[in-house]
């Protein structure tokens, strides 16, 4: 990897500042041909991490910026490699320009996330520790940010490596005896190992129950509002998000589709699903809305059941209320609060029941509270979490392998089938942190980043 990338690592859109990123050996020579240095006769007497300022040039070698740039050296550096950055004026027109006259001085386009797989093949970091910079660059609240920085950290190598430490000692001290039978080597008694291989498969346990919590903080929670039609379901999602997302009229059936928004509330990222009113229609498009709204809520994390207060619930009612009664989450709204309430909340089969105003924002507060309680247990965001579905899917496998191990034990199978569930264990969790990952599944880890990271 010792050719030179370069690539615009803060986006196309116009900013403040705009960082152009070199890596590769012999990078500080091929920004010398678009740089010239202020103090400094070359980049080789500029010092470590230093930013020096300069004059930026394009192919035509005409003035373009007065700008820094800032030269690390490997294995010192984000990569592992010598790199360059460039910190200019965040005009894309510079940015562009730059970036073609060192393609020309010798550079080469990088590709997607090149930068963060040269620090993995470098050893700079795992692939955890990869795969954490995307989640962070992408989170969009302060509990996911937290858990990717804490995963950058290393939390998640550092919880499975002395479960891999410990079965790597434990398959090494059987071959140990079975390839050298002269040598002063303590016996292996697998039975001295159950508690190990138990022990190691909580661990891999505990990590496989935070992904629940990890999909939530990384994807939101998918909320799916039912009711009949004309109840405020639309008016609800409007409030919540803040503006007029959807039409809102005294026609039953306007919404046709589900409408999707994504809103905060309080720490919780709400993927809200606007339905279709359900109720028995002749309307063939009406009719295909109410279908998608029985999958909405069929798939949804939380189903929020709307119902106008302020009139008796109906059969559609009913039904709505035994469709919503499967989800794991449910909450019972009786909006309309402000024509005066005919349901009453002993009415409704919900253990959460909220009377609301969409229109005036009563009863929006105490929603809040409940979704919060639901999905924001305080635990710290560390970095512990599982977020990722590929490292869930590997580590589900090590897992499964270990009790497939511990099995053996217990039925008295010899150490070598036995210990063949525990090398797939290891191989499982190698596939999480990257020392046992096949290359197609590395360029497709990548192909998630933008160019410049």
């Amino acid at each position: 990897m010792s050719h030179i990338i370069a690539a615009v690592s803060t986006g196309n859109q116009v900013t403040a500042i705009g960082i152009i990123r070199l890596s590769g050996d012999g990078c500080a020579q091929v920004a010398e041909k678009v740089f010239a240095l202020q103090n400094y006769p070359s980049f080789s007497q500029v010092p470590n991490r230093k930013l020096v300022l300069g004059t930026l040039k394009d192919k035509e070698g005409r003035t373009i910026d007065q700008c820094m740039a800032v030269y690390t050296r490997g294995p010192h550096s984000y990569t592992g490699e010598d790199t360059v950055e460039f910190h200019c004026h965040g005009s894309p027109a510079v940015l562009a320009a730059a970036l073609e006259a060192l393609y020309i001085a010798g550079a080469s386009p990088a590709k997607r996330g090149e930068f963060t797989k040269r620090a993995f093949m470098n050893g700079h970091m795992d692939l955890t520790q990869a795969e954490a910079v995307i989640d962070l660059i992408e989170a969009d609240t302060p509990e996911a940010a937290a858990n990717a920085a804490g995963q950058v950290g290393g939390v998640l190598q550092k919880k499975l490596s002395p479960i891999y430490n410990v079965l790597t000692d434990l398959c090494s001290h059987f071959h140990a005896v079975l390839d050298y039978p002269d040598e002063d080597i303590e016996d292996f008694g697998l039975e001295n190992y159950y508690g190990t291989l138990r022990d190691s498969a909580k661990a891999l346990h505990t990590l496989l129950q935070s992904y629940s919590r990890g999909r939530i903080l990384r994807q939101g929670v998918s909320a799916a509002i039912l009711g009949r039609p004309n109840v405020g379901k639309s008016s609800l999602l409007n409030a919540l998000a803040g503006f007029e997302r959807v039409i809102v009229t005294d026609v039953p059936g306007t919404t046709r589709d589900t409408v999707e928004e994504t809103v905060m509330v309080r720490s919780v990222k709400l993927r809200l699903i606007d339905t279709a009113g359900i109720r028995e229609t002749e309307d063939k498009i009406e009719a295909m809305g109410v279908e998608r709204s029985r999958a909405a809520a069929e798939n949804a994390d939380l189903v929020i059941f709307v119902c106008d207060g302020s009139s008796p619930l109906t059969e559609d009612d009913q039904k709505i209320m035994e469709l919503c009664t499967d989800s794991p989450n449910a909450i019972a709204l009786i909006n309309k609060s402000d024509k005066g309430t005919v349901v009453l909340p002993s009415d409704l089969p919900f253990m959460n029941v909220i009377p609301v105003c969409a229109k005036s924002g009563e009863g929006l507060e105490q929603l809040a509270d409940v979704i919060e309680e639901m999905f924001s247990d305080g635990a710290p965001c560390d970095g512990s979490i599982l977020t990722n579905a590929r490292q869930f899917d590997a580590i589900r496998r090590a897992y499964e392998s270990m009790l497939s191990a511990l099995q053996g034990l217990k039925l008295g199978l010899t150490p070598d089938a036995v210990l063949i569930d525990v090398e797939e264990s290891m191989s499982a969790m190698g596939e999480v942190t990257g020392a046992t990952v096949r290359e197609d599944i590395t360029a497709r880890i990548f192909e998630r980043f933008c160019v410049g990271k």
